[in-house]
């Protein structure tokens, strides 16, 4: 199959994939094997060394994880990737591979709470700088570029409360500045059937392959995708020696199967999530929707832009405040409320009390993070059946 003109769809299926010429299995088996063994010495000598393909050991490479990362890499656009045991291994391999003791990290204010964290509290403890801005306005993000800037890390759509950065614009400034400068996207909350930042002049996408990736719930994921070279040095220095970041191969099966059906979810996140954004803006009882496919998001047009459809996000402010969020929260009954997102259920949650409590008041307002503000994953349920959970629970508040 000639991947490049296949559909997305397609390819989630076919690319990337090795026939089984022993047993004609139709699914990539499972190599749940820790190390491989040798012909001869002579082999394992070229094998370690790199001059003979194959395998050695499973934290550098194995069957199952090498038809993920080929499957993923022909997804986003990219030569190569690796993967990783979690999101945060993927993003922690791939900045710690990038930057250093003296070295600049220009990053968005708003990102997922782990990532804020890692870069607020981890990397400054081992002398690398990180400056905090607003990606969306570039001239902010022009007046903080330096000499030792090595990377700018933003998330678009944001979470949690979708903020929208041009992909193009960022990596076009950062590029001029120094051709080195890695721009960095974290592409979660789109997945690549939605928005391919390598092809808009990205260096490096990463992503929590926990969420739309695998879409289940039921693996704990992440992934890098770049140049080959760059990927190559993620996977030998990031995963193999800073973070042993290692995937299993049960879960790059299980994210395997969960790529047959990208395209299919992300369709029907897609079209649940606007109607009921559209029904939530509609509500006198909530003070703000976030969701890029509503025409007032400040983000809009770019999303027009640099996205296929608008995603399965959304996030709302209710009239009242924090507690009155919360009793929202408290109110649901199909719905569940967890964090995480992009599984078949619907999942809301709480920001400020959840998944962004890394940050404090002052820094949550800084990052236009409402206290009061509820995140929805929306599933694959009957819109019509999430939309009269949220009505009765708005009823309630």
């Amino acid at each position: 199959m000639d991947s490049k003109n296949a559909s997305f769809g397609t390819r989630a299926i076919h690319a990337g994939n090795i026939k089984d010429k022993q047993n004609h299995a139709l699914t990539m088996p499972i190599y749940q094997t820790s190390t491989f063994y040798f012909d001869s010495c002579e082999q394992g000598a070229a094998l370690c060394a790199g001059e003979e393909e194959g395998y050695v050991y499973s934290r550098t490479a194995n069957p199952t994880r090498t038809v993920l990362e080929a499957k993923i890499a022909n997804l986003e656009g990219g030569e190569a990737a690796c993967t990783a045991a979690s999101g945060m291994g993927a993003i922690s391999a791939t900045l710690w591979t990038i930057a250093g003791a003296g070295k600049h990290i220009i990053a968005d204010g708003t990102l997922y709470g782990c990532t804020f964290s890692l870069l607020n509290h981890g990397f400054t403890r081992y002398g690398v700088e990180v400056t905090f801005v607003d990606t969306s306005n570039i001239e902010e993000v022009k007046a903080n570029l330096k000499e030792n800037t090595v990377a700018v890390y933003l998330e678009t759509p944001a979470n949690p409360n979708l903020k929208i950065t041009d992909i193009k614009t960022i990596a076009k400034v950062a590029h001029e500045y120094n051709k080195d400068i890695k721009v960095v996207c974290d592409n979660t909350f789109a997945s690549p059937y939605l928005q391919r930042p390598l092809e808009l002049g990205a260096d490096v996408v990463v992503h929590s392959a926990t969420k739309y990736i695998n879409g289940h719930g039921d693996v704990i994921a992440g992934l890098v995708i770049g140049k080959e070279d760059f990927i190559t040095e993620v996977r030998n220095f990031g995963i193999k020696d800073m973070t042993g970041s290692v995937l299993s191969p049960m879960d790059s099966f299980l994210i395997l199967r969960g790529l047959k059906t990208l395209e299919v979810r992300m369709k029907q996140h897609c079209s649940t999530a606007m109607e009921v954004a559209k029904f939530l803006d509609s509500c006198e009882e909530i003070e703000k929707v976030y969701y890029p496919g509503l025409e007032h998001h400040p983000g809009h047009e770019i999303a027009k832009e640099q996205m296929r459809d608008f995603g399965g996000m959304i996030a709302f402010e209710v009239k009242g405040g924090k507690a009155a969020g919360a009793k929202l929260v408290n109110s649901v009954d199909l719905l569940t409320i967890a964090v995480s997102l992009g599984d078949a259920e619907t999942l809301l949650q709480h920001p400020a009390s959840m998944t962004h409590a890394t940050y404090n008041s002052e820094e949550l307002a800084e990052a236009g993070i409402a206290e009061g503000l509820v995140r929805l994953s929306i599933g694959l349920e009957a819109p019509e059946d999430i939309i009269a959970d949220l009505r009765q629970a708005i009823g309630r508040v």
